[in-house]
Protein backbone atom coordinates (compact mmCIF):
# COMPACT_ATOMS: atom_id res chain seq x y z
CA UNK A 1 0.00 0.00 0.00
CA UNK A 2 1.19 3.35 -0.80
CA UNK A 3 2.70 5.46 2.19
CA UNK A 4 0.57 8.37 1.60
CA UNK A 5 -2.50 5.82 1.49
CA UNK A 6 -1.49 4.49 4.52
CA UNK A 7 -1.40 7.65 6.50
CA UNK A 8 -4.35 9.20 5.24
CA UNK A 9 -5.62 5.73 7.10
CA UNK A 10 -3.83 6.72 10.45
CA UNK A 11 -5.03 10.06 10.36
CA UNK A 12 -8.84 8.81 9.93
CA UNK A 13 -8.41 6.81 12.92
CA UNK A 14 -7.53 9.59 15.03
CA UNK A 15 -9.85 11.58 13.51
CA UNK A 16 -12.41 9.03 14.42
CA UNK A 17 -11.12 8.77 18.10
CA UNK A 18 -10.82 12.80 18.59
CA UNK A 19 -14.29 12.75 17.29
CA UNK A 20 -15.63 10.32 19.87
CA UNK A 21 -13.31 11.20 23.10
CA UNK A 22 -14.24 15.04 22.61
CA UNK A 23 -17.99 14.81 21.41
CA UNK A 24 -18.88 12.44 24.59
CA UNK A 25 -17.96 15.57 26.50
CA UNK A 26 -21.26 17.11 25.07
CA UNK A 27 -23.83 14.40 23.72
CA UNK A 28 -25.69 13.52 27.20
CA UNK A 29 -26.56 16.78 27.48
CA UNK A 30 -29.47 17.54 25.63
CA UNK A 31 -30.64 13.82 26.70
CA UNK A 32 -30.09 13.54 29.65
CA UNK A 33 -33.62 14.50 30.56
CA UNK A 34 -34.73 11.70 28.74
CA UNK A 35 -32.63 9.40 30.83
CA UNK A 36 -33.44 10.62 34.20
CA UNK A 37 -36.90 9.90 33.31
CA UNK A 38 -36.24 6.56 32.20
CA UNK A 39 -33.42 5.65 35.25
CA UNK A 40 -34.39 8.07 37.82
CA UNK A 41 -31.83 9.62 39.78
CA UNK A 42 -32.84 13.40 39.56
CA UNK A 43 -30.50 14.30 42.13
CA UNK A 44 -27.20 12.39 40.97
CA UNK A 45 -28.09 13.30 37.60
CA UNK A 46 -25.14 15.98 37.43
CA UNK A 47 -22.23 12.68 37.59
CA UNK A 48 -23.28 11.65 34.61
CA UNK A 49 -21.39 14.26 33.14
CA UNK A 50 -18.98 14.49 35.87
CA UNK A 51 -17.46 11.28 36.21
CA UNK A 52 -16.85 11.13 32.56
CA UNK A 53 -14.69 14.30 32.99
CA UNK A 54 -13.13 13.82 36.20
CA UNK A 55 -11.75 10.50 34.99
CA UNK A 56 -10.79 12.46 31.35
CA UNK A 57 -8.79 14.87 32.56
CA UNK A 58 -6.93 12.94 35.33
CA UNK A 59 -5.88 10.13 32.90
CA UNK A 60 -4.65 12.90 30.11
CA UNK A 61 -1.31 13.63 31.89
CA UNK A 62 -0.53 10.06 33.03
CA UNK A 63 -1.44 8.18 29.77
CA UNK A 64 0.57 11.31 27.84
CA UNK A 65 3.51 10.51 30.40
CA UNK A 66 2.79 6.84 29.98
CA UNK A 67 2.91 6.97 26.17
CA UNK A 68 5.81 9.24 26.34
CA UNK A 69 7.74 5.58 28.55
CA UNK A 70 6.55 2.72 26.81
CA UNK A 71 4.75 4.01 23.13
CA UNK A 72 1.49 5.72 22.11
CA UNK A 73 0.37 3.05 19.87
CA UNK A 74 -0.10 0.81 22.99
CA UNK A 75 -1.86 3.23 25.36
CA UNK A 76 -4.08 4.20 22.56
CA UNK A 77 -5.64 1.23 21.47
CA UNK A 78 -6.46 0.40 25.27
CA UNK A 79 -8.07 3.65 25.32
CA UNK A 80 -10.17 2.82 22.31
CA UNK A 81 -11.11 -0.63 23.59
CA UNK A 82 -11.52 0.98 27.43
CA UNK A 83 -14.00 3.63 26.09
CA UNK A 84 -15.94 0.92 23.73
CA UNK A 85 -16.10 -1.13 26.75
CA UNK A 86 -17.60 1.89 28.78
CA UNK A 87 -19.77 2.90 25.89
CA UNK A 88 -21.35 -0.44 25.73
CA UNK A 89 -22.25 -0.56 29.57
CA UNK A 90 -23.33 2.90 29.63
CA UNK A 91 -26.09 1.78 26.98
CA UNK A 92 -27.48 -1.31 29.61
CA UNK A 93 -27.40 1.07 32.56
CA UNK A 94 -30.56 0.29 35.00
CA UNK A 95 -29.91 3.22 37.30
CA UNK A 96 -28.29 6.66 37.32
CA UNK A 97 -25.85 5.44 39.43
CA UNK A 98 -24.44 2.36 37.19
CA UNK A 99 -24.47 5.17 34.43
CA UNK A 100 -22.64 7.90 36.06
CA UNK A 101 -19.87 4.41 37.02
CA UNK A 102 -19.82 3.19 33.27
CA UNK A 103 -19.09 7.12 31.83
CA UNK A 104 -16.25 6.82 34.36
CA UNK A 105 -14.78 4.08 32.31
CA UNK A 106 -15.91 6.14 29.62
CA UNK A 107 -13.70 9.03 30.62
CA UNK A 108 -10.14 6.87 31.60
CA UNK A 109 -10.64 6.02 27.58
CA UNK A 110 -10.90 9.20 26.64
CA UNK A 111 -7.95 10.37 28.82
CA UNK A 112 -6.01 7.92 27.02
CA UNK A 113 -7.34 9.02 23.32
CA UNK A 114 -7.51 13.00 23.05
CA UNK A 115 -3.62 13.59 24.13
CA UNK A 116 -2.17 10.85 22.94
CA UNK A 117 -4.14 10.88 18.99
CA UNK A 118 -2.90 14.71 18.56
CA UNK A 119 0.91 13.31 19.41
CA UNK A 120 0.71 10.58 17.43
CA UNK A 121 -0.49 13.12 14.24
CA UNK A 122 3.08 14.96 15.05
CA UNK A 123 5.10 11.33 15.08
CA UNK A 124 3.73 10.57 11.62
CA UNK A 125 2.89 13.40 9.56
CA UNK A 126 6.11 15.39 7.95
CA UNK A 127 6.98 18.07 9.32
CA UNK A 128 5.63 20.27 5.91
CA UNK A 129 2.01 19.00 6.10
CA UNK A 130 1.69 19.12 10.18
CA UNK A 131 0.28 23.10 10.20
CA UNK A 132 -2.60 21.99 7.85
CA UNK A 133 -3.22 18.58 9.35
CA UNK A 134 -2.82 20.54 12.92
CA UNK A 135 -5.80 22.97 11.70
CA UNK A 136 -7.56 19.96 10.72
CA UNK A 137 -7.39 18.15 14.07
CA UNK A 138 -8.20 21.61 15.89
CA UNK A 139 -11.72 21.79 13.45
CA UNK A 140 -12.85 18.04 14.03
CA UNK A 141 -12.56 19.13 18.19
CA UNK A 142 -14.45 22.35 17.87
CA UNK A 143 -16.81 20.81 15.40
CA UNK A 144 -17.55 17.77 18.03
CA UNK A 145 -18.66 20.41 20.56
CA UNK A 146 -21.21 21.93 18.40
CA UNK A 147 -22.51 18.66 16.92
CA UNK A 148 -22.58 16.73 19.93
CA UNK A 149 -25.69 18.18 21.92
CA UNK A 150 -27.38 18.03 18.30
CA UNK A 151 -26.62 14.30 17.62
CA UNK A 152 -27.44 13.60 21.17
CA UNK A 153 -31.03 15.17 21.01
CA UNK A 154 -31.61 13.71 17.87
CA UNK A 155 -30.61 10.08 18.74
CA UNK A 156 -32.69 10.60 22.06
CA UNK A 157 -36.02 12.33 19.92
CA UNK A 158 -35.96 9.52 17.30
CA UNK A 159 -34.05 6.42 18.49
CA UNK A 160 -33.57 5.92 22.24
CA UNK A 161 -30.88 7.47 24.46
CA UNK A 162 -29.00 4.13 24.99
CA UNK A 163 -27.39 4.79 21.24
CA UNK A 164 -25.94 8.05 21.80
CA UNK A 165 -23.52 5.33 23.47
CA UNK A 166 -24.18 2.43 21.64
CA UNK A 167 -22.58 5.07 18.17
CA UNK A 168 -19.06 4.58 19.55
CA UNK A 169 -19.17 1.10 18.87
CA UNK A 170 -18.57 1.22 14.94
CA UNK A 171 -16.80 4.40 15.18
CA UNK A 172 -14.41 2.90 18.17
CA UNK A 173 -14.16 -0.53 15.70
CA UNK A 174 -12.87 1.28 12.60
CA UNK A 175 -10.64 3.44 14.49
CA UNK A 176 -9.31 0.12 16.01
CA UNK A 177 -8.72 -1.41 12.58
CA UNK A 178 -7.29 1.56 10.98
CA UNK A 179 -4.91 1.99 14.06
CA UNK A 180 -4.06 -1.89 15.01
CA UNK A 181 -3.03 -2.72 11.28
CA UNK A 182 -1.67 0.63 9.31
CA UNK A 183 0.12 2.85 12.53
CA UNK A 184 3.43 1.10 13.28
CA UNK A 185 5.30 2.96 15.54
CA UNK A 186 9.33 3.78 14.78
CA UNK A 187 10.17 6.17 17.84
CA UNK A 188 12.05 3.93 20.66
CA UNK A 189 10.76 4.15 24.26
CA UNK A 190 12.61 3.38 27.06
CA UNK A 191 10.56 1.82 30.29
CA UNK A 192 11.13 4.44 33.72
CA UNK A 193 9.55 4.32 36.65
CA UNK A 194 5.87 5.32 36.97
CA UNK A 195 4.71 8.13 39.53
CA UNK A 196 2.03 5.90 41.34
CA UNK A 197 2.10 8.84 44.24
CA UNK A 198 1.57 11.34 42.04
CA UNK A 199 -0.85 9.68 39.91
CA UNK A 200 -2.87 9.32 42.91
CA UNK A 201 -2.49 13.09 44.08
CA UNK A 202 -3.53 14.32 41.09
CA UNK A 203 -6.70 12.19 40.50
CA UNK A 204 -7.91 12.61 44.45
CA UNK A 205 -7.50 16.72 44.21
CA UNK A 206 -9.10 16.44 40.73
CA UNK A 207 -12.63 14.17 42.01
CA UNK A 208 -12.35 16.68 45.77
CA UNK A 209 -12.43 19.80 43.15
CA UNK A 210 -15.14 18.28 41.05
CA UNK A 211 -17.59 17.62 44.08
CA UNK A 212 -17.04 21.01 45.69
CA UNK A 213 -18.13 22.63 42.74
CA UNK A 214 -20.76 20.54 41.92
CA UNK A 215 -22.28 19.92 45.41
CA UNK A 216 -21.70 23.64 46.23
CA UNK A 217 -24.49 25.87 46.71
CA UNK A 218 -26.81 22.78 45.15
CA UNK A 219 -26.86 19.46 48.12
CA UNK A 220 -24.61 21.73 50.69
CA UNK A 221 -24.53 25.25 50.91
CA UNK A 222 -20.74 27.08 50.02
CA UNK A 223 -19.61 27.73 53.45
CA UNK A 224 -20.82 23.98 55.03
CA UNK A 225 -18.31 22.05 56.57
CA UNK A 226 -18.67 19.59 53.41
CA UNK A 227 -17.68 22.12 50.96
CA UNK A 228 -14.94 23.61 52.93
CA UNK A 229 -13.69 20.25 53.64
CA UNK A 230 -13.85 19.14 50.05
CA UNK A 231 -11.94 22.52 48.94
CA UNK A 232 -9.32 22.14 51.57
CA UNK A 233 -8.83 18.50 50.86
CA UNK A 234 -8.44 19.70 47.28
CA UNK A 235 -5.86 22.03 48.00
CA UNK A 236 -3.88 20.00 50.38
CA UNK A 237 -3.73 17.40 47.38
CA UNK A 238 -2.60 19.66 44.69
CA UNK A 239 0.12 20.76 46.92
CA UNK A 240 0.74 17.50 47.60
CA UNK A 241 1.21 16.43 44.02
CA UNK A 242 3.43 19.72 43.31
CA UNK A 243 5.66 18.61 46.22
CA UNK A 244 5.62 14.68 45.36
CA UNK A 245 5.83 16.01 41.18
CA UNK A 246 9.36 17.82 42.08
CA UNK A 247 11.14 15.12 43.44
CA UNK A 248 9.90 12.40 41.32
CA UNK A 249 12.09 10.51 38.85
CA UNK A 250 9.88 10.54 36.09
CA UNK A 251 7.51 12.64 37.29
CA UNK A 252 3.46 12.58 35.27
CA UNK A 253 3.70 16.54 34.96
CA UNK A 254 7.60 17.73 34.41
CA UNK A 255 7.35 21.19 36.16
CA UNK A 256 10.56 21.63 34.46
CA UNK A 257 9.02 22.01 31.12
CA UNK A 258 7.13 25.57 32.31
CA UNK A 259 10.71 27.35 32.47
CA UNK A 260 9.55 26.84 28.52
CA UNK A 261 8.09 30.13 27.77
CA UNK A 262 6.39 29.13 24.70
CA UNK A 263 4.87 26.20 26.90
CA UNK A 264 4.00 27.86 29.84
CA UNK A 265 1.94 30.55 28.05
CA UNK A 266 0.30 28.07 25.43
CA UNK A 267 -0.87 26.20 28.30
CA UNK A 268 -2.10 29.56 29.79
CA UNK A 269 -4.39 30.60 26.81
CA UNK A 270 -5.22 26.94 26.10
CA UNK A 271 -7.32 26.86 30.17
CA UNK A 272 -8.37 30.49 29.99
CA UNK A 273 -9.77 30.67 25.64
CA UNK A 274 -11.62 27.58 26.91
CA UNK A 275 -13.19 29.13 29.77
CA UNK A 276 -14.33 31.83 28.05
CA UNK A 277 -15.59 29.87 24.80
CA UNK A 278 -17.62 27.36 26.70
CA UNK A 279 -19.49 30.31 28.41
CA UNK A 280 -20.39 31.24 25.00
CA UNK A 281 -21.65 27.97 23.53
CA UNK A 282 -23.55 27.28 26.76
CA UNK A 283 -25.36 30.48 27.50
CA UNK A 284 -25.80 31.75 23.28
CA UNK A 285 -28.57 29.07 23.01
CA UNK A 286 -30.42 29.47 26.08
CA UNK A 287 -30.05 33.37 25.57
CA UNK A 288 -31.38 32.44 21.76
CA UNK A 289 -34.47 30.53 23.22
CA UNK A 290 -35.33 32.00 26.54
CA UNK A 291 -34.72 35.29 25.49
CA UNK A 292 -35.59 36.05 21.75
CA UNK A 293 -38.03 32.71 21.66
CA UNK A 294 -36.30 30.52 19.14
CA UNK A 295 -37.75 26.98 19.32
CA UNK A 296 -36.03 24.10 21.06
CA UNK A 297 -35.32 21.97 18.14
CA UNK A 298 -33.43 24.85 16.94
CA UNK A 299 -31.47 26.48 19.87
CA UNK A 300 -28.37 23.80 18.96
CA UNK A 301 -28.34 24.69 15.29
CA UNK A 302 -28.10 28.50 16.35
CA UNK A 303 -24.22 27.52 17.24
CA UNK A 304 -23.28 26.72 13.58
CA UNK A 305 -21.73 30.18 12.79
CA UNK A 306 -19.58 30.03 15.66
CA UNK A 307 -18.71 26.80 14.78
CA UNK A 308 -17.98 28.04 11.02
CA UNK A 309 -15.48 30.56 12.67
CA UNK A 310 -14.13 28.44 14.41
CA UNK A 311 -12.98 25.82 11.77
CA UNK A 312 -12.02 29.10 9.45
CA UNK A 313 -9.29 30.07 12.02
CA UNK A 314 -8.64 26.63 12.82
CA UNK A 315 -7.19 25.42 9.41
CA UNK A 316 -6.54 28.92 8.63
CA UNK A 317 -3.92 29.16 11.74
CA UNK A 318 -2.78 25.55 10.79
CA UNK A 319 -1.45 26.61 7.30
CA UNK A 320 -0.06 30.00 8.27
CA UNK A 321 2.31 28.05 10.82
CA UNK A 322 5.15 27.90 8.48
CA UNK A 323 5.11 32.13 7.61
CA UNK A 324 3.84 33.92 11.10
CA UNK A 325 5.01 33.46 14.29
CA UNK A 326 3.24 31.50 16.63
CA UNK A 327 2.05 34.63 18.67
CA UNK A 328 1.68 36.53 15.86
CA UNK A 329 -1.08 34.34 14.55
CA UNK A 330 -2.58 34.46 18.58
CA UNK A 331 -2.29 37.54 19.23
CA UNK A 332 -4.91 38.46 16.63
CA UNK A 333 -7.34 35.82 16.80
CA UNK A 334 -7.54 36.28 20.97
CA UNK A 335 -8.02 40.25 20.37
CA UNK A 336 -10.87 38.56 17.98
CA UNK A 337 -12.50 36.62 20.91
CA UNK A 338 -11.79 39.46 23.13
CA UNK A 339 -14.42 41.54 20.86
CA UNK A 340 -16.68 38.96 20.06
CA UNK A 341 -17.21 38.28 23.59
CA UNK A 342 -17.43 41.67 24.93
CA UNK A 343 -20.19 42.29 22.30
CA UNK A 344 -22.39 40.11 23.82
CA UNK A 345 -22.94 42.20 26.57
CA UNK A 346 -24.53 44.69 24.58
CA UNK A 347 -27.04 42.50 23.85
CA UNK A 348 -30.76 42.61 25.33
CA UNK A 349 -34.41 41.43 24.80
CA UNK A 350 -34.74 43.97 21.83
CA UNK A 351 -31.23 42.58 19.83
CA UNK A 352 -32.07 40.70 16.83
CA UNK A 353 -30.95 37.49 15.24
CA UNK A 354 -28.43 38.48 12.82
CA UNK A 355 -26.66 40.69 15.40
CA UNK A 356 -26.32 37.59 17.25
CA UNK A 357 -25.26 35.94 14.72
CA UNK A 358 -21.94 38.25 13.51
CA UNK A 359 -21.09 38.31 17.28
CA UNK A 360 -20.83 34.37 17.27
CA UNK A 361 -18.69 33.84 14.59
CA UNK A 362 -16.15 36.85 15.60
CA UNK A 363 -16.21 34.33 18.88
CA UNK A 364 -15.76 31.08 16.31
CA UNK A 365 -12.92 33.35 15.12
CA UNK A 366 -11.42 34.38 17.68
CA UNK A 367 -11.57 30.90 19.11
CA UNK A 368 -10.56 28.42 16.58
CA UNK A 369 -6.62 28.94 16.31
CA UNK A 370 -6.38 27.92 19.33
CA UNK A 371 -7.41 24.25 18.67
CA UNK A 372 -4.23 24.25 15.89
CA UNK A 373 -1.40 26.48 16.65
CA UNK A 374 -1.56 25.86 20.65
CA UNK A 375 -1.48 21.87 19.92
CA UNK A 376 1.91 22.63 17.68
CA UNK A 377 3.29 25.81 19.87
CA UNK A 378 3.26 23.42 23.27
CA UNK A 379 5.29 20.90 21.74
CA UNK A 380 7.99 23.12 19.72
CA UNK A 381 11.10 22.53 20.95
CA UNK A 382 10.62 19.31 22.84
CA UNK A 383 12.04 16.31 22.15
CA UNK A 384 9.72 12.47 20.59
CA UNK A 385 10.23 11.39 24.38
CA UNK A 386 8.77 14.37 25.90
CA UNK A 387 5.61 15.47 23.19
CA UNK A 388 3.31 13.02 24.59
CA UNK A 389 3.36 14.31 27.95
CA UNK A 390 3.60 18.29 26.73
CA UNK A 391 0.21 17.58 24.40
CA UNK A 392 -1.39 15.77 26.96
CA UNK A 393 -0.97 18.70 29.91
CA UNK A 394 -2.13 20.99 26.95
CA UNK A 395 -5.19 19.36 26.54
CA UNK A 396 -5.81 19.02 30.64
CA UNK A 397 -5.55 22.23 30.89
CA UNK A 398 -7.80 22.92 28.23
CA UNK A 399 -10.46 20.69 29.67
CA UNK A 400 -9.55 22.04 33.10
CA UNK A 401 -10.51 25.66 31.95
CA UNK A 402 -13.92 24.68 30.34
CA UNK A 403 -15.08 22.21 33.50
CA UNK A 404 -14.62 25.43 35.25
CA UNK A 405 -16.08 28.05 33.55
CA UNK A 406 -19.05 26.03 33.32
CA UNK A 407 -19.06 25.69 36.95
CA UNK A 408 -17.86 29.25 37.92
CA UNK A 409 -20.35 31.16 35.05
CA UNK A 410 -22.92 28.93 35.94
CA UNK A 411 -23.05 30.03 39.44
CA UNK A 412 -22.67 33.65 38.52
CA UNK A 413 -25.60 33.55 35.54
CA UNK A 414 -28.24 31.42 38.62
CA UNK A 415 -27.04 34.03 41.37
CA UNK A 416 -27.40 36.88 39.23
CA UNK A 417 -31.24 35.44 37.59
CA UNK A 418 -32.46 34.46 41.44
CA UNK A 419 -31.67 38.04 42.52
CA UNK A 420 -33.32 39.72 39.48
CA UNK A 421 -36.21 37.70 40.13
CA UNK A 422 -36.56 38.47 43.97
CA UNK A 423 -36.04 42.02 43.31
CA UNK A 424 -39.19 41.87 40.87
CA UNK A 425 -41.40 39.76 42.73
CA UNK A 426 -40.51 41.58 45.88
CA UNK A 427 -41.64 44.97 44.44
CA UNK A 428 -45.00 43.32 43.81
CA UNK A 429 -45.19 40.98 40.71
CA UNK A 430 -46.88 37.53 41.57
CA UNK A 431 -45.28 34.37 41.11
CA UNK A 432 -47.48 32.03 38.59
CA UNK A 433 -49.15 29.17 40.41
CA UNK A 434 -47.12 25.99 39.81
CA UNK A 435 -44.20 27.97 38.25
CA UNK A 436 -40.88 26.85 39.24
CA UNK A 437 -37.92 28.90 38.09
CA UNK A 438 -35.21 28.05 39.96
CA UNK A 439 -33.64 26.98 36.86
CA UNK A 440 -33.76 28.94 34.00
CA UNK A 441 -33.83 26.57 31.35
CA UNK A 442 -37.25 25.93 33.30
CA UNK A 443 -38.57 28.88 30.95
CA UNK A 444 -37.23 27.62 27.74
CA UNK A 445 -40.40 25.02 27.07
CA UNK A 446 -43.03 26.33 25.33
CA UNK A 447 -45.43 24.79 27.85
CA UNK A 448 -44.03 27.11 31.08
CA UNK A 449 -44.44 29.67 28.85
CA UNK A 450 -48.10 29.44 28.14
CA UNK A 451 -48.59 29.45 31.86
CA UNK A 452 -47.28 32.65 32.37
CA UNK A 453 -49.11 36.30 32.17
CA UNK A 454 -47.68 38.22 28.87
CA UNK A 455 -46.74 40.98 31.58
CA UNK A 456 -44.95 38.51 34.48
CA UNK A 457 -42.93 36.29 31.36
CA UNK A 458 -41.83 39.68 29.86
CA UNK A 459 -40.39 40.72 33.35
CA UNK A 460 -38.59 37.07 33.91
CA UNK A 461 -37.42 36.95 30.09
CA UNK A 462 -35.67 40.60 30.81
CA UNK A 463 -33.89 38.97 34.18
CA UNK A 464 -32.94 35.79 32.49
CA UNK A 465 -31.30 38.52 29.55
CA UNK A 466 -29.65 40.42 32.13
CA UNK A 467 -28.24 37.54 33.88
CA UNK A 468 -26.69 35.78 30.50
CA UNK A 469 -24.96 39.42 29.93
CA UNK A 470 -23.79 39.95 33.23
CA UNK A 471 -22.31 36.11 32.45
CA UNK A 472 -20.42 37.58 29.32
CA UNK A 473 -19.29 40.70 30.97
CA UNK A 474 -17.29 38.52 33.73
CA UNK A 475 -15.86 35.91 30.89
CA UNK A 476 -14.30 38.88 29.44
CA UNK A 477 -11.65 38.12 32.17
CA UNK A 478 -10.40 35.16 30.94
CA UNK A 479 -10.13 36.14 27.57
CA UNK A 480 -8.32 39.50 28.48
CA UNK A 481 -6.37 36.76 30.09
CA UNK A 482 -5.49 34.67 27.32
CA UNK A 483 -4.79 37.71 25.25
CA UNK A 484 -2.12 38.88 27.51
CA UNK A 485 -0.25 35.33 27.59
CA UNK A 486 -0.18 35.70 24.16
CA UNK A 487 1.85 39.04 23.86
CA UNK A 488 3.96 37.24 26.73
CA UNK A 489 4.69 34.18 24.17
CA UNK A 490 7.96 34.07 23.05
CA UNK A 491 8.89 34.68 19.27
CA UNK A 492 9.44 30.65 18.31
CA UNK A 493 8.22 30.16 14.63
CA UNK A 494 7.31 27.16 13.37
CA UNK A 495 10.03 25.49 11.28
CA UNK A 496 9.44 22.88 8.76
CA UNK A 497 13.29 22.08 7.69
CA UNK A 498 14.59 21.33 11.33
CA UNK A 499 11.02 19.65 12.43
CA UNK A 500 11.62 17.60 8.47
CA UNK A 501 14.81 16.48 9.65
CA UNK A 502 13.97 15.33 12.78
CA UNK A 503 10.96 13.33 11.02
CA UNK A 504 12.91 11.70 8.72
CA UNK A 505 15.91 10.79 11.52
CA UNK A 506 12.71 8.93 13.12
CA UNK A 507 11.51 6.53 10.03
Amino acid sequence: MAKENKLGIIIGGLLLAILMASMDNTIVATAIGTIVGDLGGFDKFMWVTSAYLVAEMAGMPIFGKLSDMYGRKRFFIFGIIVFMIGSALCGTAETIVQLSIYRAIQGIGGGALMPIAFTIMFDVVPADKRGKMGGLFGAVFGLSSIFGPLLGAYITDYIHWSWIFYINLPLGFIAFVMITFFYKESVQHSKQKIDYLGAVALVGSIVCLMFALELGGKQYAWNSSTIIGLFAAFAALIVGFIFIERRAEEPIITFGMFKNRLYATSNIMAMFAGAAFITASIYIPIFIQGVLGGSATNSGLVLLPMMLGSVVTAAGGGSMLAKFKYRSIMIPTLAILVVGIALLTTLGTGSSRFLVTIFMILVGLGIGASFSVLSNAAIHGFSARQRGSASSTLNFMRSLGMTLGITVFGIIQSHHFANKLAGMFSAGGQMPEGVDLSDPRKILTPETRELIPVQVLDKITEALSSSIVHTFAWAIIPSVIALVAAFAMSKEKFDPASELEAYSASH
